[in-house]
């Protein structure tokens, strides 16, 4: 039906451009875009646990020191043991954090982390006297589903100071361990650690802080393929 004697439009017509609005050429959400900023992350189930990295931004000092870790290690007391999200391993870089964590979904992992990076970027930033952004990004998770991927990521998480001096052209002690882990309380090495400083009979009576793997492959599942040697130098990434 037409209004005062104009004549009706066809579809061809209407769908012309005309410039005043409506239709026109290319408009609407472009096609082919492959990529989001913020994909979701996949479903896992919580058996399977997750290696989390956590960059520093840029400019960040340096906390690889006695008293960042300290305040790491108390945070993770603090978030890192509850029935949902637990964080089993950790080590403290000088621009990231490695953390072996098990969550019961990818929700439950979320808001562990969440918890954890605001805990942690309130406290770091107040050691070092600083404000604003602490971490570069949101952490980045991958999911270990086998026993192979996590002896490979404890490996790494616990024994990365040796990866890192291996790059420098440095080699560390045979007997060393890392203090500003949670290496000195892990129960998967190949031979005990001896207690040649006065430092790690101190932090080895302290309480461990943290939490006991539940999941199998945390637990027992990563042992089929043996202990780990105090003194392995893991390569790239696992």
């Amino acid at each position: 039906m037409t209004r005062r004697g104009q004549p009706q439009l066809t579809l061809e017509s209407a769908r012309r451009p005309t410039g005043h609005g409506g239709w026109r050429p290319g408009a609407g959400r472009p096609r082919g875009r492959t990529t989001a900023t913020h994909a979701p992350r996949p479903a896992f189930a919580a058996s399977v646990p997750q290696h989390v990295t956590l960059r520093l931004a840029p400019g960040v000092r340096s906390i690889r020191n006695g008293r960042a870790v300290s305040v790491v290690r108390k945070v993770i007391v603090a978030g890192g043991h509850r029935e949902t999200f637990r964080v089993v391993h950790f080590n403290v870089l000088g621009d990231h954090l490695h953390l072996v964590v098990e969550a019961r979904d990818e929700l439950a992992l979320a808001r562990g982390m969440i918890g954890l990076n605001t805990r942690l970027a309130r406290r770091l930033n107040a050691l070092l006297g600083r404000r604003g952004r602490f971490f570069a990004e949101r952490y980045h998770a991958r999911a270990l589903r086998t026993p192979r991927e996590v002896r490979l990521a404890i490996r790494y998480v616990l024994l990365n100071a040796r990866h890192h001096a291996a790059q420098r052209g440095e080699r560390l002690a045979r007997n060393w361990i890392d203090p500003f882990s949670s290496a000195p309380w892990f129960d998967g090495w190949r031979e005990p650690l001896r207690h040649h400083a006065d430092w790690l009979r101190a932090l080895t009576r302290a309480p461990c802080p943290t939490a006991p793997p539940r999941s199998w492959l945390l637990v027992a599942g990563w042992r089929r393929a043996g202990l780990l040697a105090i003194d392995d130098v893991p390569g790239a990434h696992p």
